[in-house]
């Protein structure tokens, strides 16, 4: 079974998109997120562009600051201290790398909790640690979701997580482990990695080398989860697992591009209305 994301964050946004009419009706003013993009990263432009598209779809109100590299790290905590007493703003995304003169840590940490959307600040990522009420990475979150959307239950089964970032890693780990399942992670000074890799029920794969988990790392009839985005030999887009190597062997696998991906932004819509609710006393 091939797992597709566009089709069930399309899904999802239908939903969503359907919840935003209803706050137009009832609330004074719509849901806004407001994304700060710092520099000339070529990527981080493209999801940026993707995310205030995911936005106008649903009906959100969305605002994308640009700052070139010479924009300083005491200007942009002064813009985020502005957000954060904006009562019209929901949610406050600061899109990473960051260039190197604004410290990272800093800057996550001077976002209110309340609209950390992406879930990256201190005390949403100690409320996930304590299995709280937080705001969960939108990466993570969508993963389960579609786990969800396959019936697939994590209960007693075996995760291995491929990759400690904080991003994805991390999160997806504690996620699993609040679901049951038995989960180890695995990262770039692990011993004997296929032989970790392939006694996993569900392989999540999070360490950016394309086409690196080929079948030798996967057991019959498991469960992929790819979260790689890279470039092949040809310049096409690929994950970090070699798809056309392991596709018949297992159970399910989300496909690069059109598995986890899409998920991401619509976790962020999601998380954006959860942030406008919450701001509004529900």
């Amino acid at each position: 079974m091939i797992i597709s994301g566009k089709e069930i964050s399309m899904k999802i946004k239908e939903q969503l998109k359907e919840e935003v009419a209803a706050i137009k009706e009832n609330y004074s003013r719509l849901p806004k997120l407001v994304v700060i993009l710092v520099g000339d990263n070529q990527a981080s432009k493209t999801y940026v562009r993707n995310k205030e598209r995911g936005c106008a779809y649903i009906g959100i109100e969305s605002e994308v600051l640009k700052h070139d590299d010479t924009f300083s790290e005491a200007e942009l905590l002064a813009e985020i201290s502005r957000l954060n007493n904006d009562d019209s703003v929901d949610g406050i995304l600061v899109q990473l790398p960051l260039p190197q003169h604004i410290e990272e840590e800093k800057v996550l940490k001077a976002i209110d909790p309340n609209k950390d959307v992406d879930g990256f600040h201190p005390q949403n990522a100690a409320r996930l640690f304590l299995g709280q009420q937080s705001f969960v990475p939108c990466t993570p979150k969508g993963m389960l979701v579609l786990l969800d959307e396959i019936n697939y239950d994590l209960k007693g089964k075996e995760v291995v997580v491929v990759g400690r970032s904080n991003i994805v890693g991390k999160p997806i780990s504690l996620l699993c482990l609040q679901k049951d399942a038995t989960v180890t992670i695995a990262h770039s000074k692990t011993k004997d990695l296929k032989k970790i890799c392939s006694r996993a029920d569900v392989l999540i794969a999070a360490i950016g080398k394309p086409k690196f988990f080929n079948h030798e790392y996967i057991k019959d009839g498991a469960v992929v989860l790819d979260v790689g985005i890279n470039r092949d030999e040809n310049n096409k887009l690929c994950g970090d697992v070699d798809f056309e190597d392991v596709k018949d062997r297992v159970m399910a696998i989300t496909p690069v591009p059109g598995g986890v991906g899409p998920m991401t932004i619509t976790m962020l819509m999601q998380n954006t209305l959860e942030a406008f609710y919450k701001r509004n006393g529900e």
